[in-house]
């Protein structure tokens, strides 16, 4: 990165995605691709709701990756 005062992502550290879901408006077909990662599930669900309120969906990355192991 050419900006100093910009901090490297360490990819690991977001746990939740959040996907607009434009399929359940008829909108697009599935797959949809995450558009938003958040450390905080919190943050995840304000950003969610204030961008796509009636469609999005939070999904916890590390809970998916368990169940797959």
């Amino acid at each position: 990165m050419a900006d100093r005062r910009l901090a490297v992502p360490e990819i690991e550290c977001y746990r939740f995605a959040v996907f607009c879901c434009s399929f359940k408006v008829d909108l697009s077909s599935p797959p949809d691709h995450a558009l938003a990662l958040f450390a905080d599930e919190a943050m995840a669900r304000r950003y969610g709701a204030w961008m796509w309120p009636n469609t999005f969906e939070v999904v916890d990355l590390r809970a998916r990756k368990e169940v797959n192991s």
